[in-house]
């Protein structure tokens, strides 16, 4: 199928007008409707209900938009594979939800550097959702994500587990206070376990949905909140901010979800890098709980 089809169907859908979408894409209303009009021949059913306020979806149309937005991003796949860099033997694409840009992507990014300089590498962040749907269409190789959906076409591969610790700048705090509490957004299982853990109905006045973002505010301008263990450590060393003896942690695993359409060899180098990563992590917290309990 051209993917020009596709592309101008989900222009529609986005515009809910012909005219609008031919607009949009530089041509003319004619010609757009011609692609429409082969689209829905080659398909055998009729797309979209034209009227006077515009383009609405058929059923048959409402089903297609399931499919088409996976065909521009393999065609935009096959694009990037073939088009290699120069001096490059293959592209590796990998993604990541935000909260794990830093510490993880980024030195899997170093890793990737020393390990494989003839890998071209392309890296996104974005959500989960659609992070696991690229990774089954086969548009990334690889993602880093905390809560995976399981897919056809793709397989899950546990990483880590990290520890989420309550940490705070007050020195002297025993636990959690509303007026200063950040409440950063770990996802169901830790918000699960958050309200488990503290049942008394508090609201904290900030809720945050990017943990670097939450951490940030609360070096700046003061508070306590929950954060992954190895992020917050050089602050704790530091004396920045103070664990909360007493307060429970919780584990927070870290996947990776590799595409089946995949080349195996790159994979694998995406994953030895990880576990690379991850091994490191291991380490570091290995070595924080021997110097805590020392002291």
């Amino acid at each position: 199928m051209d993917v020009e089809l596709a592309r101008t169907f989900l222009e529609i859908v986005r515009a809910r007008s012909f005219a609008r979408a031919a607009e949009q894409l530089n041509l003319s209303q004619t010609a757009v409707s011609a692609r429409i009009r082969t689209l829905e021949q080659r398909l055998g059913r009729p797309l979209f209900i034209r009227n006077k306020n515009g383009a609405s979806l058929t059923g048959a149309g409402e089903q297609f938009l399931r499919y088409a937005p996976m065909l521009v991003q393999l065609w935009q796949r096959a694009r990037h594979q073939v088009a290699v860099p120069a001096g490059r033997r293959a592209v590796l694409t990998l993604g990541g939800e935000l909260n794990l840009w830093r510490p993880w992507l980024i030195e899997w990014l170093h890793w990737m550097r020393r390990s494989a300089p003839d890998v071209a590498l392309r890296v996104q962040l974005e959500v989960p959702d659609s992070l696991t749907d690229q990774v089954s269409t086969g548009a990334l190789d690889v993602a880093v994500m905390y809560a995976p959906q399981y897919r056809p076409g793709a397989r899950v591969e546990l990483l880590l587990e990290e520890k989420l610790v309550l940490v705070t700048t007050n020195p002297d705090a025993k636990q959690i206070d509303p007026d200063s509490y950040v409440y950063v957004d770990w996802g169901s299982e830790f918000a699960h376990h958050h309200e488990l853990s503290f049942p008394i109905d508090n609201h904290p006045g900030l809720f945050v949905s990017h943990g670097p973002l939450a951490l940030t505010y609360i070096l700046e301008a003061g508070g306590a909140g929950y954060f992954r263990q190895r992020v917050v450590a050089p602050y704790v060393a530091a004396g920045k901010l103070h664990i909360i003896a007493g307060a429970p942690s919780f584990f927070y695993p870290v996947y990776a979800v590799c595409s089946a359409q995949a080349d195996d060899e790159l994979i694998k180098l995406a994953l030895d890098g990880l576990r690379s990563v991850a091994a490191v992590d291991q380490g570091d917290r290995i070595l924080a709980s021997v110097a805590s309990s020392l002291v």
